[in-house]
């Protein structure tokens, strides 16, 4: 059970801190900053579900300085797991923690509906952290209304940003138990390593081979993420700039991309069948600690993708003091981007509005260090405090609300959707 004096004393000088357990697939470098804020005013135990990931890279977050690890499952991929197993290792671990509110990563991971499942039987409140929007995917009546009465077990969401809150909202989620903060990154090592790798620019140009002026894009060689869209409008943008300012001697900007994937082949080939192999550069997936010296040296950031949650490479990017082009179908757009001041916004499919906007960066009329300046000031307000912020009124609300009723129904419902998605993952 949860005392008064805990919840009512939270956050007060002296106040025994509020107990959180956060869940996270695999613990990168993002979610550890992240965490990292939030143990400043919160006790915190961050519960990775595996130190597996088909999807992402990352080299393997070490420490946990300022609150407590748990690893589930060590050199196992949970999609290989059965249901019942899973169930049983998450239940144990949340029942060792006894946290006063749990945060639990979206509703469609098997892990994340042990969680629920586990929260709802111990009436403790739980937090959804969900950056879905109404259009990352085709959106069907039947799993919407799952999906409706999933979230009455949730005591609170803490969100993205605005699309994320609209889209929870239009599931019948209460406006005033949402809170923003989900996808922010640790904006002062960005900012403080770009600033460092700039001071050194022409010797870092120089040993890795980079362009005087370029775009950068950061992506997995996915179709959703929309790079061979992107070539195509580089393409575009030469050809305009060819007939814009050809004659005057000043150079297009090229085009580096960091980032792997199944789709590198197709990609190589479409840069190869339209002449730009010299100028559309391929640099191959980059580690945490990499990444902002490709920012310090690129002239500015696009981002295409067709459907993206959110986008945390623009957060990196105006961070570390870039313009940013950015697609209207990423999640960040509407809450980072302010139209003409800090970048753009464009329509993915669009690819001559894109080449338009490219060509617009390199305009004498364009202030681009204005614009990386206001990048970094508007990017000010989401760096890991305020995902701290966000979580700790997203546990105070859960745990101020009514608890949801929990009916037998509602739990066969639970360990169908577990079952489900087990056979669906094999």
């Amino acid at each position: 059970m949860i005392s008064e004096h805990a919840v009512s004393g939270a956050g007060k000088p002296g106040a025994k801190k509020l107990r959180v357990a956060v869940l996270f697939h695999r613990l990168g470098p993002y979610h550890h900053a992240r965490i990292q804020a939030a143990a400043r005013r919160m006790q915190v135990t961050a519960v990775e579900f595996s130190d597996v990931d088909r999807m992402y890279a990352w080299d393997p977050m070490d420490g946990a300085a300022g609150f407590e690890r748990v690893k589930l499952f060590a050199n196992e991929a949970v999609e290989n797991l059965s249901a019942g197993r899973i169930r049983h290792r998450i239940h144990e671990t949340l029942s060792r923690i006894q946290p006063q509110a749990v945060a639990i990563p979206g509703w469609s991971d098997r892990c994340a509906l042990a969680a629920l499942d586990w929260c709802a039987k111990q009436k403790v409140p739980a937090v959804v952290m969900s950056e879905s929007t109404a259009w990352d995917f085709n959106r069907q009546q039947i799993k919407e209304g799952i999906k409706g009465r999933l979230l009455k077990l949730f005591g609170a969401a803490l969100v993205g940003g605005r699309a994320h809150a609209e889209y929870l909202k239009k599931l019948g989620f209460p406006a005033d138990r949402i809170f923003t903060g989900y996808d922010t990154v640790d904006n002062d090592y960005f900012q403080e390593q770009s600033g460092q790798f700039r001071s050194h620019a022409g010797e870092l140009r120089r040993q890795h081979n980079l362009p005087e002026t370029f775009f950068l894009a950061s992506a997995r060689f996915v179709p959703k993420k929309n790079l061979d869209g992107l070539v195509e409008a580089y393409s575009r943008y030469r050809q305009l700039w060819q007939v814009q300012d050809g004659a005057n001697g000043a150079k297009p900007w090229d085009l580096v991309i960091m980032g792997d994937g199944p789709l590198r082949e197709s990609l190589v080939e479409r840069i190869r069948a339209l002449g730009l192999s010299e100028n559309v550069l391929l640099r191959g997936f980059k580690q945490y600690q990499e990444l902002p010296l490709f920012y310090a040296l690129a002239s500015a950031f696009i981002h295409p993708s067709i459907t993206e949650q959110w986008g945390l490479v623009v957060n990196e990017a105006m961070a570390c003091g870039l313009p940013v082009l950015v697609s209207c179908r990423c999640g960040c757009a509407g809450d980072l981007v302010e139209e003409g001041l800090n970048g753009f916004t464009f329509d993915p499919g669009d690819t001559v509005q894109m080449a338009r906007l490219m060509l617009r960066c390199g305009q004498p009329d364009q202030d681009l260090a204005a614009m990386g300046r206001r990048s970094r000031f508007a990017i000010s307000k989401w760096g890991t405090d305020h995902f701290a912020q966000g979580l700790e009124q997203a546990a105070l609300a859960a745990i101020s609300a009514q608890p949801a009723s929990f009916s037998l129904l509602a739990r066969l419902q639970l360990w169908l959707l577990m079952a489900h998605k087990g056979r669906s993952s094999t």
